[in-house]
């Protein structure tokens, strides 16, 4: 007599529906809790998927492997012995049943079954349902020559069943089926048990996803504070006062943000703070001319000599006022694209005619240094104007007979043009702020031809060419402005062997 169980596995799959579209929010926080609320309960719901699949699959192999229990159970048995008498059952498949029924006790969710000759012979105790109540299922199951694994619809829910046939030898030798065993779960509880199991886990997790998206929306308004500060500050910033600045707390990037705009404020309170005191020192500079014109104009008397003086020094304030806004143009024209047309310069042909230039303009001891065989990428009407804005500089703070000095050279890569003198020099802390409009030498009375503008012209067009001005300078013993140009070009020379000499 032989038994064979029927195998069988797997699980059924479970589908997952996709979260919906987000709507527009207008609030930066509510949309980053929003996304990490939705990102959260997609993970927090994939998760309750997988784990009810593996609860289902883990009932599944429950059943299963209760169902080879039972049918392993009569296999030892049918292998054995009869224990009343000792010896073979010989396919006696009555005293089978009887002996294996007396000794097993079916659980609550389960049902023992066996049918002798094609009828129900013996259940076991108190099953959920009795199968072979059921003319059809035994008629399928009484015919059947192999295990076979199936379901079946019941009032007690669904009813997974494994049927294995005993055969013994017949007469002509040949494996008859004299009767057949029927296991069958009932699992529909175990599977409502995993549904009541999968309730709890989802609020437990709804609890998860409530106290993880209040602790996200407290700590995207910490992440996102500075950002309101930034805005809180943009709003109190007006033209009259530019000092507010943003808190910065931290490395991240929304502290590199406020950094960024607290940087931005500075340039900006700069700029503002530099044309306020521009528009302050223009309207000085142009208010005392005026006023000084006015004022002869309103004491004007018919004497024809009295007239000539007082139109002679109207029209000299006049010049001043014209030299002045001429400047001021320049300045501005000088924040432009087109201030520089740049072309290729010859050094050694631009020094000599600035020299000749310069030596016009006063009665000084005038050197020309030599100049250098290289090619600058310039402006030179622009890189002119500059070298006689310091040699007019140089005669300002000289004397008839004084030494002033006009050069070039070459030094790594660059180009030094220079203008030096025996004068008066330059106070350590007037080095910088002479550069700036307006701003004269402290160490030097206010003259009248003196606007302050000289060198912030020279260094407006130095930075222009990409240079920069060098300033060696000391109180009563003179000055050497030099201006830093790129080389276009390769040095073909250096300088001469002697200075030239000339007098004016």
């Amino acid at each position: 007599m032989t038994l064979t169980p029927h195998a069988t596995d797997g699980a059924d799959p479970v589908n997952h529906e996709p979260h919906s579209a987000l709507t527009f929010l207008r609030s930066g926080r509510t949309r980053i809790l929003l996304a990490y609320v939705v990102l959260l309960a997609v993970s927090l719901g994939v998760a309750g998927v997988l784990v009810r699949t593996v609860l289902v699959a883990s009932v599944g192999d429950r059943v299963e492997a209760e169902l080879r229990q039972e049918v392993e159970e009569l296999q030892r048995l049918v292998d054995g012995n009869d224990p009343r008498t000792g010896e073979p059952f010989d396919g006696d498949v009555r005293a089978i049943f009887d002996t294996f029924f007396r000794r097993n006790v079916a659980a609550d969710d389960e049902g023992l079954y066996g049918l002798v000759d094609g009828a129900p012979y013996v259940t076991g105790e108190q099953p959920p349902v009795d199968l072979t109540a059921d003319p059809a299922f035994v008629e399928r199951v009484s015919a059947l020559t192999a295990p076979a694994r199936g379901d079946l619809v019941t009032p007690a829910g669904t009813a997974e069943y494994l049927a294995v046939p005993l055969s013994v030898s017949g007469a002509s030798g040949r494996p008859e089926v004299r009767g057949v065993f029927v296991v069958a779960e009932f699992p529909d509880d175990r599977f409502d048990r995993v549904d009541d199991t999968m309730v709890r886990i989802g609020f437990a997790l709804l609890l998860v996803l409530a106290l993880a998206s209040a602790g996200a929306y407290a700590i995207a308004g910490r992440l996102l504070a500075p950002l309101r500060r930034t805005i809180d500050t943009a709003r109190t910033i007006h033209e009259d006062d530019l000092s507010a600045r943003v808190p910065v707390s931290g490395d991240d990037e929304i502290a590199g943000l406020a950094r960024a705009f607290n940087a931005m404020l500075d340039r900006v309170e700069e700029a503002v703070t530099a044309q306020r005191d521009f528009v302050s020192d223009a309207g000085h500079e142009l208010r005392t001319p005026l006023t000084i014109a006015r004022g002869h104009l309103e004491l004007l008397t018919d004497d024809p000599a009295d007239r000539a003086e007082t139109v002679a020094l109207v029209l000299d304030e006049l010049d001043r006022m014209a030299r002045l806004v001429q400047d001021l143009l320049l300045l501005s024209r000088s924040e432009q694209p087109d201030f520089l047309e740049l072309v290729p310069v010859d050094v050694d042909d631009l020094v000599p005619v600035v020299f000749a230039k310069a030596t016009a303009l006063a009665d000084r001891r005038w050197i020309y240094d030599g100049d250098v065989s290289a090619v600058v990428h310039a402006d030179s009407q622009r890189l002119t104007q500059a070298l006689l804005q310091l040699a007019q500089n140089a005669v300002q703070h000289t004397r008839p007979g004084d030494l002033i000095a006009v050069g070039a050279t070459s030094r790594d890569g660059e180009v030094l043009l220079w203008v030096r003198d025996e004068g008066d020099g330059v106070a350590e802390v007037d080095r910088e702020r002479i550069f700036q409009r307006f701003a004269r030498s402290t160490s030097q009375p206010r003259g009248l031809d003196g606007h302050g503008l000289g060198l912030a012209i020279v260094d407006a067009i130095v930075t222009g060419h990409g240079g920069r001005i060098e300033l060696d300078t000391e109180l009563g013993r003179g000055s050497t402005f030099r201006l830093v140009l790129p080389v276009d070009g390769s040095s073909r020379a250096g300088l001469h062997e002697g200075p030239l000499t000339r007098a004016s």
